[in-house]
């Protein structure tokens, strides 16, 4: 992954909370962006209706594989802890490793599965809208 720093920025957001050698060790680092989810897929529009975010720490234990689902809202994660295959209907694989990032497949039915003996952690993030639920099982 590419280390892109906003030093400039940075600067001009920090510079009343921190003097100019502090700000100059800041470091930000893209994980993602993108217009596609990890299958190549591009991302719909987002849903009419009041925007509702949600962030969700996941924690797969070893040797777990979870339930077959879709995601009706857009949503993207960085794998924190461990290794993480995801499969789609269609029998396309992700095979995350820790610290990557993928934007997910939406309305696509996939599971993920931890096959590892060691735990899996990951942050997600959806935006999605009230009322629309962030996953439906199968």
């Amino acid at each position: 992954m590419k280390k892109i720093i906003y030093t400039f920025f940075l600067i001009l957001l920090l510079s009343n909370t921190v003097n100019a050698n502090d700000v100059s060790k800041v470091q930000v680092e893209v994980l993602s962006k993108t217009t596609k989810t990890w299958d190549g897929t591009l991302l719909p529009n987002y849903p009419k209706g009041q925007p509702e975010i949600t962030i969700l720490k996941v924690v797969i234990p070893p040797n777990t594989k979870l339930a077959v689902h879709k995601h009706p809202v857009i949503n993207a994660g960085v794998l924190i802890k461990g290794e993480l295959t995801v499969t789609t209907k269609d029998n396309k694989v992700l095979n995350m490793k820790e610290g990557e990032a993928l934007t997910e497949v939406v309305n696509t039915w996939h599971h993920g599965e931890n096959r590892t003996n060691k735990p899996v952690e990951i942050l997600v993030f959806y935006a999605g809208v009230v009322g629309i639920p962030i996953t439906v099982k199968k």
